[in-house]
Parts: structure tokens; C-alpha cells; sequence
């Protein structure tokens, strides 16, 4: 067996806080104050859906997963104090620390396992569920160890497990690092003190140091930008591209702008092949009409990048095969828009005019950019298009989501066959196949080959790379831009080194 984590690298409260006065960065100032963009729900459980950027911020810091991220995107303990991974690559062996529920009771490996397991089920609305699919068992060994059992090595597994959206909720209740409690509108959290101190009182007074809490409020874009602007708040994350023009408008410093370079899928997933959608030549010809450097310079970031395939390209640690360009990806922008008229002028003279095509984009000062620029594109090619609601019949729909982790695979999963993409049984079980092999040479080129099929299928428009992005001020000297557009609120002051 081998090492997959290394102990908990655990710091008391008071010593933390300490070390943090000492060196200025708290000082009398009290607890850090993190406006995050969305709702703030103290009953958020990841089974439900998808999280708001607040409720992840929330879970990741008082219900936190086997494994965390730390500052940086990396892996790190979490309620996991060590793991291993046996040779084979098909069991992962977790031991859990020593912990308590909010309640008091303590945290026995059985009942987490029984939490993982019920986020994984069939009807669970978990956004990472189909993400786990090699997955055999999740069982307890012990009181304090856990197993996950896989059909086939899954090296990102870890990246997965480490999600907020992984966070360990019993019944509302979290564990740690730090606990909640209400404080008007937001929430205060403090460290969790250590269980296993040699003076629970002292430890105690510790963690309810001011000094060492963090204040959160959920809020509107304007707001937590004003808030920030106006000194009330130390930094803003869960920034979108359909928000980054509150940020522009804000006129806060560029300087504290943090924008993570994350790699994901970011476009138009078509939602049906019906009328001029029913034909692959006629999506590719949308595809084609895109002006991606145009639409992305609308917003004014030179970090922001376009993307033309379907898998990401800023990075392939798993060792997967290079994103597959498309045939067009050599052509300037004007020829690729007399290439998809002729397409659009062939299907009009056999079948007359096109229906608008109905695009669900947020309506957001970023949606709204970004709905004008697509739908200009459709026109100058002679499709007409119109803005809908996300919850209203469509039939484009933005897809606007990090990668979890670095398995090549992942895209692939994400635009096939899901319920808000359309099916391709071939690509489909490609993806399959490639997702229970054990070869990795094997494994790289199914996944090129259902590549391939996807993209001559053409189920998605990429339109860029996802756009995330954070204020940080002076102050929050741990929150940095990193692939995972991850910053955990118990990271965001760096301990002093």
C-alpha cells in the first residue's frame, strides 16, 4: 500500500489566532468579513443540488469533506486525517480524525459512509453523482476508517472528494473546521476546538477568540461589491462572467481582482435536434459562427480566454490524449462565417425560415452581453434567436462549469447523455468503456475516439474558458488564484511562516 496523505496538520486556535495578532494581519480588528455573491441557507445540504456560492463557502468550512482544498487548489486533509491507496488503485482507506458533530455526539466512520452513500444514490440530486461511477462500495472498516471501493483506478478521485459540494452534512449538522452561528444576517464562524486538548476550557476561549472568526454574508453582486468598497467587507468571492460587470462598475482597484484560471466547459449545450437543429452540419454551422475573441473581449478581462473544443486545454495532468481542434480551427473569423451561411442558405432554400432559437443564458449584465454577441453571430448567418429563461423551454442552454478534477474524461461525461444535453449512443458508449478501463494507453485513445464522435455530433458550442473570480483586500493574504477557483474561508488569512 502507499501513503495518500501525510497527518493532519492541525493548529490550536489560540496558537493560530495568536501567531495572526502578533504579526498584524488581525490586530483588534475583530473577524474577517467575506461577502459572498448569492443566497446564505444554514439548512444548504449538497444532496439537494447544486450549491450557491455562499452555502459552498458555508459547508466547505463547517461540514468539511474526507479531503479539503487547500489555498493553493491542492489536496489537503479534511475530516480524513490520512489515507492510503492500495497498489491496485481500486481501494481508497481513510481514517477519519477525531471529531464531533454540532450536536456533540461523535463522528463514527459508519455514518459518514452512510452520508457519502446517500449523495451517490440513484435519487440523489447531488451535482456530482454521474461523476462517480467507478465506484463498487463505501464502507466503514472500523469506528474511525472508511473504504471506497472501485471498479476500475480512478486517480482524481481525491479532487472529487475534496469538492464543497462533497462537505459531510448529518441532519444540518457539520463537524469543523469551524462552527456556525447566526449574527443578523450572516453567519459567524469560529475554529472548532481541538477535542483532543489538554485543556478544553482553555482551548474553549480559544476558538471563541473574535480574532479568529470569520463573518460570512450572502448577498446580491452590487451588494457584496459595495460592502467591500465601503470597508465592510474584507473580500468578495463566487464572482461568474455574469457578474463581473458589477466589478467594472464598482470602480475597485484591478489590483484586487483575483481571477482563477480554471479550465471547464463553458458554452451552449444544444437541448434538441429538432427543425434546424436536427441536422449535425446545421449545429456545426453555429459553432463556427461564434466570434469567440470578440464576445470575450466585451468584458474587458484579458485573463478571460476563448475555447474552440470540448475538452479544456489548460492543463492535462491525468495524462490524457491533446482536446481535439475542430476541422474550422485554422480559418479567420470572417470565413468561418461564410462557411455556416452557406449552410444556413442550403437548409433555407429546401426548407424555409428558421424559428428562433430559444437560449437560456442567466439575465445578468453578463448574460445580457454575452446573449447579444451569440445572437448577432446566429444573425449575420441568417438564424434568428431569442433570450429565455433557464426554467423556460429551450433549446440552447449555457453550461457554465469548472472541471472537479483533471480526468480527461470528465467533459465528455458531462455533454453526453445528460438531461440537459443531447444523446449520442455511440460517443456515449465509448465514454463508458473508457471509464472502466484500467489501461491507460487504452483508455486515452477510447477517450480520443468518443471525442472525436462527440464533436463530429457536435452536442455543445465551447465558447470560452469558465470565468471566476474574488476581491481580496490587504488583509486576506491566503485568498490566490488558483486552477481549482477554490478558497476555503478558514484559508483566507496565510499563517505567517
Amino acid at each position: 500500500m502507499k501513503a495518500g496523505g501525510n497527518g493532519a496538520r492541525f493548529v490550536p486556535a489560540g496558537l493560530l489566532a495568536l501567531l495572526l495578532a502578533g504579526c498584524g494581519l488581525f490586530g483588534e480588528r475583530g473577524p474577517v468579513r467575506v461577502a459572498a455573491i448569492g443566497p446564505l441557507n444554514p439548512t444548504a445540504n449538497p444532496a439537494n443540488g447544486e450549491l450557491s456560492a455562499a452555502n459552498a463557502a458555508l459547508l466547505d468550512a463547517t461540514a468539511q469533506g474526507l479531503v479539503s482544498y487547500d489555498g493553493e487548489g491542492q489536496i489537503d486533509v479534511g475530516l480524513a486525517e490520512r489515507w492510503t491507496v492500495t497498489g491496485d488503485g481500486l481501494s481508497y482507506i481513510f481514517r477519519i480524525r477525531e471529531a464531533k458533530w454540532s450536536n456533540g455526539r461523535k463522528v463514527t466512520a459508519e455514518r459518514v459512509a452512510a452520508i457519502l452513500r446517500t449523495y451517490l444514490s440513484p435519487r440523489s440530486r447531488h451535482v456530482l453523482r454521474d461523476d462517480f461511477p467507478e465506484i463498487e462500495t463505501i464502507k466503514a472498516m472500523t469506528d474511525s476508517v472508511i473504504e471506497i471501493r472501485l471498479a476500475a483506478p480512478q486517480p482524481a478521485i481525491l479532487e472529487l472528494l475534496a469538492q464543497p459540494s462533497m462537505a459531510i452534512v448529518d441532519k444540518d449538522m457539520g463537524w469543523g473546521p469551524m462552527r456556525p452561528k447566526r449574527h443578523g444576517r450572516a453567519m459567524l464562524l469560529s475554529p472548532v476546538p481541538d477535542p483532543l486538548a489538554e485543556d478544553p476550557e482553555e482551548a474553549e476561549e480559544a476558538a471563541n477568540d473574535p480574532a479568529a472568526s470569520i463573518e460570512l454574508v450572502g448577498t446580491s453582486p452590487a451588494g457584496a461589491l459595495a460592502r467591500f468598497k465601503n470597508g465592510y467587507a474584507d473580500a468578495v468571492i463566487g464572482g461568474r462572467f455574469s457578474t463581473l460587470p458589477y466589478f467594472v462598475a464598482s470602480n475597485i482597484g484591478r489590483s484586487r481582482l483575483v481571477v482563477d484560471p480554471v479550465p471547464g466547459l463553458f458554452g451552449l449545450a444544444f437541448v434538441r435536434a429538432e427543425g434546424f437543429l436536427a441536422t449535425d452540419a446545421n449545429r456545426e454551422a453555429l459553432v463556427r459562427a461564434i466570434r469567440r475573441q470578440r464576445l470575450v473581449d466585451a468584458f474587458g478581462l484579458t485573463e478571460w480566454q476563448p475555447q474552440m473544443t470540448l475538452r479544456p486545454a489548460l492543463y492535462r495532468r491525468d495524462g490524457g490524449p491533446a482536446p481535439l481542434l475542430p476541422a474550422w480551427a485554422d480559418f479567420d473569423d470572417d470565413s468561418r462565417l461564410i462557411q455556416a451561411r452557406r449552410v444556413v442558405d442550403r437548409w433555407r432554400a429546401a426548407r424555409g425560415d428558421i424559428a428562433p432559437l430559444r437560449i437560456a443564458v442567466p439575465d445578468s449584465p453578463g448574460g445580457r452581453i454575452l446573449f447579444a454577441y451569440v445572437a448577432a453571430d446566429f444573425a449575420a448567418i441568417g438564424v434568428p434567436s431569442r433570450r429565455v429563461d433557464a426554467n423556460a423551454e429551450t433549446d440552447l442552454k449555457l453550461i457554465d462549469e469548472v472541471t472537479p478534477n483533471d480526468d480527461a474524461l470528465w467533459p465528455l461525461r458531462r455533454l453526453s447523455c445528460r438531461r440537459d444535453t443531447l444523446c449520442n449512443r455511440e460517443a456515449q458508449a465509448l465514454i463508458d468503456r473508457a471509464a472502466l478501463n484500467d489501461d491507460p494507453a487504452l483508455r486515452a485513445a477510447q477517450i480520443a475516439e468518443a471525442e472525436a464522435v462527440l464533436a463530429r455530433y457536435v452536442p455543445f458550442i465551447p465558447l470560452a474558458t469558465p470565468l471566476r473570480w474574488s476581491v481580496a483586500s490587504q488583509r486576506t493574504t491566503g485568498l490566490r488564484a488558483n486552477a481549482r477557483a477554490q478558497h476555503p474561508l478558514n484559508r483566507l488569512i496565510a499563517a505567517p511562516t
